[in-house]
């Protein structure tokens, strides 16, 4: 399912992804849809690897959401199983089913509770996943795995995303470092709410399941929650994080407060790894050619700015004027008009690419078409609002709306 056509957005290369102890990763084909194609990826946890997750809001999610939903009260995981190529989402009892049998395999296979299993799945919304295809690998999946196939792994949960996302840093916990690792597959069905498309993350830190919850949540909110590539909210959007706490043993202190000021460093460093790959994936949008930042100031608070931006960035007048190398403005008052938002017309002003282009409600009187025009040709275009209302400030990452993007959904099922 994935696209032969690499975006011109693509990272030029790939960070090193250094292994972490206490996790160890593998990918087979299964055929869950396409025969001879890498679909399965599996990642087998030490004991004592705390989890935690944010999972979509649709109210039509799909079975592995629903698994894990159940399961991320137990704090603990020893492995996770993801595919590509089919979402096991509307899938009814089959897919529940699917779920169980998939995470009974996953346990029996590694030796643990079916509880400590975590799944996810992406691709077609409707089919039923053919859950015996996990029946012939497991075991070969669980006898492979290595510590150091982050690259495999990111490639084996692709759908229509063009290029793997990996993201890896570091970070200082007392007088110890500490490793981040992180994954993300996405390209189309992006706009998130309070998680992600499928993102893992991986950490030797020694924090448990409730710190680790709290830094996941919090960072999400700027960071995978700040992106968009079409408004439309996967039923099966998974972020999960895991903790294999063995850093403790070259001295890395046990963290058991979020409020412990010695996590500072590993929020931050933790917090870039989900926004380098949320980059990755608005860069990655289905058909994209142009990243795009939004940035909206002047507004009456942090929540409305986020809605104008939205609102902008998922317009689809602004995403294919930006495809064509238009500044058209009036399509940016626009979208701020239908935002809901308080505004005032004559108070606005809008920059493309840093220029600005309007000023108090009309047309800038320094405006230079031939310099916006050729700034609109850049690949990374900024759009900037002022509103003059207030001081509150908030930026999104979407990208254009092209014709391939019309093409790749048109024949999504063939």
């Amino acid at each position: 399912m994935s696209s032969s056509k690499i975006s011109p957005l693509a990272p030029k290369t790939f960070p090193e992804m250094p292994a972490i102890d206490g996790v160890r990763l593998s990918t087979a084909a299964a055929g869950i849809k396409y025969k001879d194609r890498t679909d399965v990826l599996m990642a087998v946890f030490e004991p004592g690897t705390a989890v935690a997750g944010v999972f979509t809001r649709s109210k039509c999610p799909s079975a592995p959401v629903e698994w894990c939903r159940a399961n991320i009260g137990g704090k603990s995981a020893r492995a996770l199983v993801v595919n590509s190529g089919n979402a096991n989402a509307f899938t009814g009892r089959t897919g529940r089913e699917a779920a169980k049998f998939t995470a009974a395999l996953a346990s029996k296979a590694t030796a643990c509770k079916p509880g400590e299993v975590f799944l996810a799945s992406t691709g077609v919304i409707g089919e039923p996943l053919k859950a015996d295809a996990f029946a012939g690998v497991m075991d070969g999946l669980v006898a492979r795995a290595v510590p150091d196939a982050y690259l495999e792994a990111a490639r084996a949960i692709m759908t229509t995303d063009t290029f793997p996302k990996v993201a890896t840093a570091t970070a200082r916990l007392g007088k110890s470092t500490v490793t981040i690792n992180g994954i993300a597959k996405g390209a189309g069905m992006i706009a998130p709410d309070m998680a992600t498309m499928l993102s893992f993350v991986f950490t030797d830190a020694p924090v448990p399941a409730a710190v680790l919850q709290k830094v996941l949540t919090e960072s999400v909110v700027d960071t995978f929650n700040a992106i968009t590539v079409d408004s439309d909210t996967s039923t099966s959007d998974t972020l999960l994080a895991f903790a294999t706490g063995t850093a403790a043993a070259r001295g890395a202190p046990k963290i058991t407060k979020a409020g412990d000021p010695r996590l500072k460093d590993f929020r931050n460093a933790f917090a870039r790894i989900l926004a380098d790959l949320a980059e990755q994936v608005a860069r990655d949008g289905e058909g994209a050619r142009k990243l795009i930042e939004v940035i909206v100031e002047g507004a009456v608070s942090k929540p409305s700015a986020r809605r104008i931006a939205m609102s902008i960035a998922n317009s689809p007048l602004v995403k294919t004027a930006i495809a064509g190398e238009d500044a058209n403005w009036g399509r940016v008052v626009m979208a701020v008009g239908k935002a809901g938002e308080p505004a005032d017309r004559d108070r606005l002003s809008i920059w493309f690419g840093g220029i600005r282009v309007a000023h108090k409600g009309a047309r800038d009187p320094g405006y230079d078409e031939a310099k916006v025009s050729a700034a609109m040709q850049a690949q990374v275009i900024s759009v900037k609002v002022a509103l003059g209302l207030g001081r509150g400030r908030d930026r999104v990452l979407t990208c254009d709306l092209t014709q391939d993007y019309v093409a790749i959904n048109g024949d999504y099922r063939s």
